[in-house]
């Protein structure tokens, strides 16, 4: 397998300034579109990339399966992106308090939120959460509500996850170790995996972000398609890196560090083919403001890993 050695190009500090920012093409100075693993220049692991992975058949199972698990999220933090007062959805309301990616509001009888929240975005995360202390209400160690109401979809599309997994194994046998023994110390983890959690995204461009709560650092990202776009690279701006991450590609990766996504965009000739192809989102309404739902190409995108609290818990 291909081995690239690459240099650091901005620091953590320099990306912290950019929390919550899109970032464009121009810090992209290596496409990667071709199966590798890269390092850096003082031997750090950064990721192991994996083109075209994935059997056709668990493609169309996960995305037949998956693409009922979608629903929006005003709470995914910088990665939703900058707020922007002219979007559909913030449009509807007198936003206030606004700072890079999370906003108040007023509402209709003049009060303010009492949260701030992010964009609203397609992401839903599903799997186990840690028990957690909300607003009137401690929630225990549990399948998230999104996965017991879409219980059959979500299993349905477990062998998925499971070649996700069995490649993950093969490729970073180390890794994979560490967090398959982490996980099945207790029942919070999916099937035999050492995944316990899974966010799915729906034309989502994050914002420059870091993921959080995870256990060691490492995630295990693929994309599933219908329809015709361009864009959407997985950008680690750190090191000028911008993956090519389409159907069926697998990505083992330290999603500590800063990344983002490119902008997705299509074509006269794409858009043209999707408004008669693309049939599996056709009922969302528009209207609302969601980014990402007035495209009628599909762009799904998993992270699967480990949630860190969840070795706090206890089996049933």
């Amino acid at each position: 397998m291909r081995k690239i050695i690459v240099s650091e190009l901005y620091s953590n500090d320099e990306l912290q300034t950019l929390n919550g920012r899109y970032l464009d093409d121009e810090y992209i100075h290596h496409i990667i579109n071709e199966s590798c693993d890269i390092y850096s220049d003082t031997g750090q692991f950064i990721l192991s990339f994996r083109k075209d992975i994935i059997s056709e058949k668990n493609r169309d199972i996960g995305f037949t399966n998956f693409k009922n698990c979608i629903s929006p999220s005003r709470g995914r933090g910088a990665s939703a992106g900058e707020i922007d007062p002219n979007a559909i959805y913030w449009k509807k309301r007198n936003v206030i308090k606004t700072k890079t990616f999370s906003t108040k509001y007023l509402k209709e009888d003049g009060t303010e939120s009492k949260m701030k929240v992010n964009n609203p975005v397609y992401s839903t995360a599903y799997g186990y959460f840690e028990a957690q202390k909300q607003l009137n209400y401690n929630s225990p160690c549990r399948l998230t509500s999104f996965t017991k109401n879409k219980l059959k979809h979500y299993q349905g599309g477990l062998p998925f996850i499971d070649e996700i997994s069995y490649y993950y194994k093969k490729i970073r046998p180390d890794e994979y170790k560490i967090q398959y023994d982490r996980a099945h110390l207790n029942d919070f983890h999916i099937n035999d995996t050492p995944f316990s959690t899974i966010t799915i995204n729906r034309n989502f461009r994050t914002g420059l972000h870091q993921d959080a709560g995870d256990f060691g650092g490492i995630a295990c990202l693929s994309v599933l398609e219908e329809g015709q776009f361009n864009g959407g690279l997985l950008m680690f701006p750190r090191y000028g890196l911008g993956i090519n991450m389409r159907q069926g590609d697998l990505l083992i990766a330290d999603v500590h560090q800063y990344h983002c996504n490119t902008e997705l965009w299509t074509t006269p000739e794409q858009d043209e083919y999707n408004q008669k192809h693309c049939h599996s989102f056709k009922k969302v309404n528009k209207e609302i403001g969601v980014l990402g739902s007035d495209k009628d190409y599909t762009r799904m995108s998993f992270v699967c890993y480990l949630r860190e609290k969840l070795i706090n818990c206890e089996n049933n």
